[in-house]
């Protein structure tokens, strides 16, 4: 069994949204300073572009329990996959709303207004983060576009986090990118980053904090071209890898295996690994075995 092999009393990389386990790196850093830099300046809007897998889910997640932790009421929203007409009612769910108004026979419309007015009368700003809006329904984004744009004295203190891929943004309405106060590239980790997300991951876990070896980590870092995403994948697999060959230390041969073991044509080809990694390649059955071996 993995766990029992490396004394984890948890796995290091189980893919959670969960803030207080997601590495901060730089860029994650540097986003979450220019958000709090928003809130503080009481600028409507920011967006956020990172390309898939770099983060920009964990990152909205970090930044709604950060500018919460300013004294900004939060709501966290993610925009994939609504239907039409679904968004603000969802918003509604996730703003402490009491019992009374949330059964006023009002439009949700008018109930996300009240609170609005509500926390500008208490001097409180409400920080919305929506994830994903470059696959939002048009409604929802036409919705955002007014929180950002109007000049009612009820919207003075809003901010709202939105994040896309870069192709995406560059497909939302120019009324809503143009009213970016802030514009954040949530780019990959670089090798630091990686070794110091290895080690916070595994010593949470229970496990020693040189587990993942500096030649190991460098090869991680050097194959998942420092995304968040591919780095976790292939860290859970090259420590898999390494427990069923009894090793007591993960080598840069063993993240290698792991990787020509997921990523079979990249490496065959000779090129980036972390694209064919990152697209969800076909897996082959000796990563089946290395996946069982977490269950065993």
């Amino acid at each position: 069994m993995v766990r029992d092999h490396w004394h984890f009393t948890s796995a290091p990389f189980d893919g959670t949204l969960d803030p207080a386990a997601f590495y901060r790196g730089a860029p994650q850093e540097e986003a979450l300073a220019r958000l709090e830099w928003l809130v503080e300046e009481r600028q409507r809007f920011a967006l956020v572009e990172g390309e898939e897998g770099c983060g920009k889910s964990h990152l909205a997640a970090l930044a709604a329990r950060r500018l919460g932790g300013l004294g900004a009421e939060t709501a966290l929203l993610s925009l994939r996959g609504l239907a039409p007409g679904d968004w603000i009612e969802m918003l509604l769910e996730r703003l402490p709303l009491d019992a009374a108004s949330r059964a006023e026979p009002l439009r949700p419309w008018q109930k996300l207004e009240n609170r609005l007015r509500e926390n500008t009368l208490m001097e409180r700003t409400t920080a919305l983060v929506f994830d994903d809006v470059d696959v939002a329904p048009s409604d929802a984004v036409d919705g955002i576009v007014r929180l950002i744009g109007a000049a009612e004295p009820r919207f003075a203190r809003i901010a709202v986090v939105a994040t896309t891929t870069p192709a995406g943004g560059a497909g939302l309405p120019k009324g809503l990118r143009d009213r970016a106060a802030v514009r954040i590239e949530l780019g990959p980790w670089d090798a630091r980053d990686v070794a110091g997300c290895l080690a916070r991951a595994v010593v949470r876990a229970g496990g020693r904090a040189d587990i993942f070896s500096a030649d190991a980590s460098e090869t991680i870092a050097r194959f998942s071209g420092g995304v968040p995403r591919v780095v976790v994948r292939l860290a859970h697999l090259a420590l898999a890898a390494a427990a069923g060959d009894g090793l007591t230390q993960v080598d840069a041969a063993t993240v290698e295996r792991a990787w020509r073991e997921l990523a079979p044509q990249a490496a065959a080809a000779g090129g980036d690994p972390s694209c064919d990694f990152a697209n969800e390649p076909t897996v082959n059955p000796r990563v089946r075995v290395v996946r069982r071996l977490w269950g065993a």
